[in-house]
């Protein structure tokens, strides 16, 4: 703790964001840089507490209480920051962190939902101190391959690239073993290269550390889909461990009249296709979901809401507006959710920030559920038609959805976009290798030993236990990876 007083003198700062008109004619990072000083400045804020909430994530209780899911050393490399010592800060950072320049970019931090400094102030800017220490240490060149000195011949397959697949490829490289890794996709990264936007996180920063990867020694396969190009028979023949993690790919859907019209999609269809048009030929080639000139509805909240938001404002679309059928939260942190909860307050995210500067409003409008898509004649969506809703306890004590008479509205659309959650994993991986499902449809595995119901196979990330967060999905890479190099070599010395 180099400046005892730093949490009481000094404000939280973050980097200032792009001006968000500007921004929307490129797709490049919406913020800012922040001199060396002002994050040596933040740093000091951390007060090396007696007992750091900000690194004690726990599965048990995610997400309603927050904390780091990696378990980041935070107190120590803020500290090093202060110091000036970035090098020993990244060495920190990568004992319990594979790709802290994702989580530093795209995690909603839950460590800072969990500072302690955050029960009477501003918490600590970890998130950005964490994407600070990683571009420094590429920018210094200390971000190298370190391939292992030596290989075990036992053999891997990990099926699916995202955040969870690459973090048990990384873990498990490191140990010696011969690492595949297989994505149906023709480009490696799952939902950190197709299913994030460019605006929060450039497709370069994750080739970046998977070009390392490969240095390194895994073997990396596209378009490549298990289970159709290669059965998941054959690769349990070829493979001495197989490692699911394909991560929760089936939408929710909205089983309304005239979801089948002309112009509803998926959210993922319409950022998987406008991220891969832009990376092969800057739109060019036409092959995306244009919003340009369209009134667009999205239907759904959270973050894949708001990069649909981002994207079609992108695009020139005529308006965007955000349904949420839950009600707009607080401001502030309430009594009813105390310090270390994970803070229920209103965010205004960079897709709000630039329909506030487009349209000058938030683009989210809450309580709205959705009753009916209007077609016109020739089957292209027109109308989406909904109600105002409150919520109300039935007679078992379920909070349900009821509708306020006289409250409908109808709003104009040439665009739909669902974008309301997974339901878990796509069942014909789990069915062909006969792996035992839980009450979710996700491969059933228990927390912390990842083994499924079928001997050598593991799951883990959002295949295992349902959508969640890119940091959960490096957690249980990292889990996974211990204990497959426990089942194939009788015991394992690599971290979780």
């Amino acid at each position: 703790m180099g400046h005892p007083t730093a949490f009481i003198e000094v404000e939280r700062k973050l980097p200032e964001d792009r001006d968000a008109k500007s921004r929307l004619i490129d797709w490049q990072e919406v913020h800012e840089h922040m001199p060396e000083d002002g994050i040596k400045e933040q740093a000091s804020r951390c007060m090396d507490c007696g007992v750091p909430f900000c690194m004690s994530g726990n599965s048990q209780y995610a997400p309603a209480v927050a904390g780091c899911p990696v378990n980041n050393l935070i107190p120590e490399w803020n500290d090093l920051i202060y110091r000036g010592r970035w090098k020993e800060a990244l060495q920190r950072l990568h004992k319990t962190n594979n790709f802290p320049e994702f989580t530093g970019r795209v995690c909603p931090a839950p460590c800072e939902g969990s500072c302690v400094l955050g029960i009477n102030a501003d918490p600590v800017t970890i998130k950005h101190h964490e994407v600070s220490i990683i571009e420094r240490g590429f920018a210094e060149g200390w971000v190298v391959a370190n391939p292992p000195a030596k290989r075990t011949g036992k053999t891997i397959a990990i099926v699916g690239s995202g955040p969870a697949g690459l973090a048990a490829a990384a873990q498990l490289n490191s140990a010696g073993h011969n690492v595949t890794v297989y994505e149906r996709a023709d480009r490696i990264g799952g939902l950190l290269m197709y299913g994030i936007p460019n605006m929060k996180l450039q497709k370069e920063i994750v080739q970046r550390r998977v070009d390392i990867m490969a240095e390194e020694g895994v073997v990396f396969v596209t378009d490549t889909e298990i289970g159709k190009d290669i059965s998941m028979n054959r690769l349990k023949e070829d493979f001495d461990a197989v490692v699911l993690a394909t991560g929760a790919t089936v939408p929710r859907d909205l089983p309304v009249e005239g979801r089948d019209a002309d112009g509803v999609h998926f959210a993922m269809e319409f950022l998987h296709k406008n991220t891969k048009s832009l990376l092969d030929s800057n739109h060019d080639d036409g092959k995306y979901i244009s919003a340009k000139d369209k009134d667009v509805i999205v239907i759904g909240g959270g973050d894949t809401g708001t990069d649909c938001v981002g994207t079609a404002l992108r695009h020139g679309c005529k308006s965007v507006y955000q349904l949420e059928i839950m009600p707009q939260p607080p401001e502030s942190r309430q009594n009813s959710n105390p310090w270390p909860q994970w803070p229920k307050r209103l965010l205004v995210d960079y897709g709000q920030e630039e329909s506030y500067a487009v349209q000058g409003q938030d683009p989210r409008d809450y309580l709205v559920m959705t009753k009916k898509i209007e077609k016109d004649d020739s089957g292209k969506v027109k109308a989406v038609h909904t109600v105002q809703i409150e919520w109300k306890k039935n007679p078992e004590g379920q909070m349900i959805p009821h509708d306020v008479p006289g409250s409908e509205k109808v709003y104009p659309a040439d665009l739909v976009l669902l974008a309301m959650g997974f339901l878990g994993p796509e069942g014909k991986i789990l069915e062909d290798l006969g792996v035992e499902k839980d009450n979710r449809s996700n491969a059933k595995a228990e927390y912390d030993d990842y083994a499924t119901s079928v001997k050598g196979v593991f799951a883990c990330g959002d295949a295992r236990r349902g959508q969640s967060l890119i940091v959960w999905a490096i957690n249980e890479g990292r889990g996974a990876a211990q204990k497959v190099d426990e089942f194939l070599m009788g015991k394992s010395y690599l971290p979780k």
